[in-house]
């Protein structure tokens, strides 16, 4: 897969299943981005799914790390209220954060994961340090200015792509 291209692409972290798509690839450890993966951007909250998806990735023994281009105070206090180790100002796409936060879980490239809603740092940067992406549909589509363009580039490499976990029709969602 090229440099841009996600291992997979979700429509939510939760829909991620913890048993067939982390464990069941070799991959025990999460490196998971903050700002809308996690935690909605619009009002900073982390949605209830998200929280139980945590709580179950903990209980089958993977281990997860923050790993947030974010060094507001507001990140540190998310890490400590989720009970997460986290390596802040990791200047995504550059290879130093992951690196830095893969020995803090002590994991191996191999076995790790890196989760996000943005391709041109989260996945990039995973693809640089050759590890495995999942990209992530934003929570909400409320983002910072500056990543207007990013999106754009990102719409056209995700091109029409359905999520997986996504509804694909209205008689799909009566079925649920």
């Amino acid at each position: 897969m090229g440099l841009f291209a996600p291992d997979r692409y979700f429509s939510r972290v939760s829909r991620i299943d913890v048993d067939r798509d982390l464990l069941g690839r070799g991959l025990r450890f999460v490196l998971l981005d903050i700002d809308n993966t996690i935690r909605r951007r619009d009002n900073h909250e982390v949605p209830l799914d998200v929280r139980v998806w945590l709580d179950r990735v903990r209980e089958r023994g993977a281990a997860v790390c923050l790993l947030s281009n974010n060094c507001h105070a507001n990140v540190y206090d998310l890490a400590d209220e989720l009970g997460l180790p986290i390596v802040a100002k990791a200047m995504k796409p550059l290879p130093f954060g992951y690196m830095r936060a893969t020995r803090m879980c002590g994991a191996s490239v191999g076995e790790t994961v890196m989760v996000g809603d943005q391709i041109c740092t989260d996945v990039v940067g995973a693809k640089l340090v050759g590890m495995k992406s999942y990209l992530i549909a934003p929570l909400v589509e409320q983002d910072l200015p500056h990543m207007a363009a990013l999106r754009h580039i990102e719409r056209r490499v995700v091109g029409d792509r359905i999520p997986e976990g996504a509804p694909t029709s209205v008689s799909s969602q009566a079925k649920e």
